[in-house]
């Protein structure tokens, strides 16, 4: 009996063991653990999903099936062994819009959907694209677009606005791309990237993919999209400068066939500055969801509310100012001639729709719409880019000119994105040829106006735009350290004791009042594009055709339109060396007309309300050849870009900088930008994450009206700059598991200011550091951050002697984190 019973116990025993699978999932490429991944038994309805470490746990025996978007399903007879399967990433033709999120976390992001409106391995892409992932964001504490895209080779701030030179060559679009789309709006305010899921910057005038773009290159935010698992973390956040930020980020399954998802993403920022009187509150709300009824069809809708109220940051002013011997610390960079009562508040909202339909394996249609609102309401003091004049008309340089301004706009966007995928074969060629429409619709309404008051006072009680030495007499005088002055109508700002006073705006006799002409801005565009792919090359064909035009006083009498049209080619060609190496070269071309130039541009904004568009000017053309290596390194733990590039722009619209006229505006006859770039980004180890970047741009003019200027270095940008960021995870050392460690260096050679060559800016190197806490089997991470760790004083750029950019001094960011 006794004998039995054991017989018994062994196999049921044996038995039970058989019933439970168990294993780990991990992608293949990189090792990292796929969380989320659906493991179901076939011919079952028993499942289940990985957790956050890729592991599994599944009661019953047979064949599993191991699934998740961006995958390849693997298959696998299970047994009583611990499985470790290792998932293949697939870009599938129903991700040709992005309508599910990424669950990898790392550094690098191997794809884009936007660079040629087609999934494609950044690898096979002839053209350099630097990304920067949600993981790099959160691991930096990156909360504002410019600190995570600075991680990126040839990018640096122009200023404080959200505006960047790419490759020697200045911002000028008033807007972001947002999911391969185009905005309109004036970002002063630097954008929160709490629902962001990636930046790519695509270099080079990216025309042929989204229309009228800066030559240097295009900055894509690609929005978080749902996950077809259940994920919500909020975390709050403490800084210097009185920061405080919340955010929240929940995603999931709104039913069990897990065909609709959401997503919901949410932040508050308030922060004050090193800077004096600058502070900035922002709201952001973005709700997405996603129905993917079949294998066939994705539909994709979300929103994006920003409520941005905060004050536009014009800079450090210095004085004493001579040429070659300029002291940049002749102020402290906390100098701001603000007043405590100015404000800048900017609201904007988009809904943005996306589908895709697969009518068969080889013709798909995809489409994507956007509209977009956005409003400004602008009251500021800023200096009148000039020092005072004493009685003689002699500059005071103690003294800095000062207005006052109030704008107030609205605009309306609508933009679609249409085009049919048509994938077949001829032999051995395989073909993926796209043939679309776009649309991009942007109107000024009507009701926008600017109000401002400036100039000096005469005896009779009027305002004199300008001083006239000539009839010195006219003027009302003042008397300041013994100089007499002609009576400003807004108070100069003494730049030895600034001082902070609320200003009464009713003491200023407002005298130049332009309503901004309602205006209508059109772009249809047409294309064709083929993938060719032969054994190991990847040949990139496109041709766009551009119609653009530019109505003025739009539907006024006064209406006035210019029109402009042009043919933008693209050829790319990629050779694949073996799996792990591809080189390719690439030709491409720009278009902008230069209504599109004016608004970022200094000196040029004027025909924001000038009642004939600047598309009457010559429109900036440029072109890109660029050739470069991508490469795979460490079992595809990393990956390597190289590039060497020119880039050739022409009819650039700029001030003419001549005081006595300063709505001026001349056009320079070429510049040229040829320079080299490196990016490494990935895993040295599982633990230990690394992205690095240097670039050397020699960016000079070519022509130029003033003959001194031909062969000189171009304007706000550095000849050298690199970036370093470094993540370790102490998961294997006993002693120290729950933490990790994180280092960054950055370097930038020294600039020439926009507008003066009588000083430079000089170079810098900081270096910033990051501490991770995140005990195990718990839910929470704690960060904290410290930038610039030696205290560097360095700026990042200068527009003249009245406004200088300095960076932030020593600062820190402590986060909590809590997911579940």
């Amino acid at each position: 009996m006794t004998r039995l019973f054991t017989v018994v116990f062994l196999f049921i025993f044996n038995f039970s063991q058989a019933q439970t699978i168990s294993g780990r999932v991990t992608d293949t490429e990189t090792g990292i653990p796929v969380f989320g991944a659906s493991v179901t038994l076939v011919d079952t309805d028993r499942g289940t999903v990985t957790d956050e470490d890729g592991n599994f746990s599944l009661e019953g025996e047979g064949t599993i099936l191991v699934s998740y978007i961006g995958y390849r399903n693997y298959r696998i007879r299970a047994g009583s062994d611990f499985l470790n399967i290792r998932l293949s990433p697939e870009i599938t033709e129903l991700q040709t819009v992005e309508v599910t999120g990424r669950t990898l976390r790392s550094y690098d992001s191997r794809y884009s959907f936007s660079a040629t409106k087609t999934a494609m391995e950044n690898k096979d892409i002839p053209q350099a694209i630097g990304t920067v992932t949600k993981e790099l964001i959160a691991d930096r504490q990156a909360f504002q677009l410019a600190d995570a895209v600075k991680a990126v080779s040839g990018v640096t701030p122009s200023s404080y606005y959200n505006q960047y030179n790419i490759r020697g060559i200045s911002q000028n679009e008033e807007g972001q791309i947002i999911n391969g789309m185009r905005t309109r709006q004036f970002y002063f305010l630097q954008p929160l990237t709490t629902n962001i899921e990636r930046v790519e910057v695509i270099k080079g005038p990216a025309s042929a993919t989204f229309a009228s773009v800066d030559p240097g290159g295009s900055i894509n935010m690609v929005t978080k999209k749902p996950l077809p698992v259940d994920r919500k973390e909020v975390s709050i956040g403490v800084g210097s400068f009185s920061t405080f930020i919340g955010t929240l980020d929940f995603t999931g399954p709104l039913n069990e066939s897990k065909t609709l998802l959401y997503r919901v993403n949410g932040a508050y920022r308030e922060a004050r500055s090193y800077r004096d009187l600058v502070n900035n509150k922002t709201i952001l709300i973005s709700p997405s969801f996603s129905y993917i009824p079949n294998d066939k069809t994705a539909i994709n809708a979300e929103l994006i509310y920003n409520d941005m109220n905060g004050v536009l940051d014009r800079g450090q002013p210095i004085f004493g100012a001579r040429a070659g011997i300029t002291d940049l610390k002749s102020t402290p960079i906390s100098m701001n001639l603000s007043a405590p009562n100015d404000f800048f508040r900017s609201k904007e909202l988009i809904v943005m729709g996306n589908i895709v339909h697969k009518f068969n394996s080889h013709i798909s249609f995809n489409a994507s719409y956007m509209k977009q609102s956005w409003t400004e309401d602008l009251q500021e003091h800023r200096t009148t880019g000039a020092f005072a004049v004493d009685i003689n008309n002699n500059p005071v340089t103690s003294l800095a000119s000062m207005q006052f301004v109030e704008r107030e706009q609205y605009w309306n966007i609508d933009n679609i994105s249409s085009y049919f995928n048509f994938d077949f074969s001829t032999g051995k060629i395989d073909h993926k040829i796209l043939v679309g429409y776009d649309l991009h619709y942007w109107q000024k309404l009507k009701g926008g106006g600017q109000n401002a008051a400036r100039g000096f006072l005469l005896n009779d009680g009027s305002v004199a735009s300008s001083f006239d030495v000539a009839n010195a007499g006219e003027y009302q005088t003042i008397e300041v350290d013994g100089i007499t002055m002609p009576r400003p109508n807004v108070g100069h700002v003494n730049l030895h004791n600034p001082g902070h006073e609320v200003r009464d705006i009713r003491d200023y006799t407002m005298n130049s009042w332009i309503a901004i002409p309602p205006a209508l801005t059109t772009n249809n565009a047409i294309y064709i594009q083929e993938q060719l792919r032969y054994r190991q090359f990847t040949l990139l064909l496109s041709l766009r055709h551009e119609w653009f035009k530019d109505i003025t006083n739009y539907e006024t009498p006064d209406e006035t339109s210019f029109e402009n049209q042009r043919l933008i080619p693209r050829i790319g060609l990629t050779y694949a060396l073996n799996d792990n190496i591809n080189i390719y070269g690439t030709y491409l071309e720009g278009f902008q007309p230069q209504s599109n130039t004016t608004t970022l541009l200094p000196g040029t904004a004027n025909f924001l309300w000038s009642d004939v568009s600047a598309a009457l000017f010559d429109p900036l053309i440029s072109n890109l050849k660029e050739a470069g290596v991508k490469t795979d390194l460490f079992r595809k733990h990393m990956s390597l870009n190289v590039s060497v590039y020119e880039i050739n722009q022409k009819n650039i619209l700029m001030s003419a900088n001549d005081p006595s006229q300063p709505d001026l505006l001349v056009q320079r006859g070429a510049d040229r930008s040829r320079g080299f770039e490196m990016d490494i980004t990935g895993y040295i180890n599982p633990d230990w994450q690394l992205t690095a970047s240097y670039s050397y741009i020699d960016a000079k003019i070519e022509h130029d009206t003033n003959k001194e200027l031909i062969g000189q270095r171009k304007e706000n940008t550095p000849k050298n700059s690199a970036n370093l960021w470094t993540k370790y995870d102490f998961r294997n050392v006993s002693s120290l598991k729950d933490l990790g460690i994180g280092f960054g260096m950055q370097y930038q050679s020294s600039k020439i200011p926009w507008f003066t060559r009588d000083f430079k800016v000089p170079a810098f190197t900081i270096f910033d550091a990051a501490v991770y806490y995140a005990p195990s089997k718990s839910n929470v991470r704690v960060a904290l951050n410290i930038g610039n760790l030696f205290n560097t004083t360095y700026w990042l750029g200068a527009q003249n002697y009245l406004r200088l950019f300095p960076g932030a001094p020593r600062n820190g960011s402590l986060t909590l984190n809590y997911r579940f």
